[in-house]
């Protein structure tokens, strides 16, 4: 996956969190609001992606992003 944009990336994500939850999740409407999805100047909120110490599990996480769209896909070590 390594290879990937961050468009892909979020896809993958979220493909993946609906596939562990047996392919669908019930959401209330408002978790797709604008204020729910992104910041104030209309940029998506950043997903990090950490590989836990256990070597078996991942954390999905939302995180800040800098403003504007030159935001991309920075890998990191997990964290120990």
């Amino acid at each position: 996956m390594t290879n990937r944009t961050p468009e892909e990336m979020s896809h993958a994500m979220l493909i993946a969190v609906l596939m562990h939850h047996g392919g669908s999740i019930t959401l209330p409407a408002s978790a797709i609001d604008a204020d729910a999805t992104g910041t104030s100047d209309g940029v998506f909120h950043a997903i990090e992606l950490q590989r836990l110490d256990d070597g078996g599990t991942i954390r999905l996480s939302v995180v800040p992003r800098p403003s504007g769209q030159d935001s991309g896909i920075e890998w990191r070590p997990p964290h120990s």
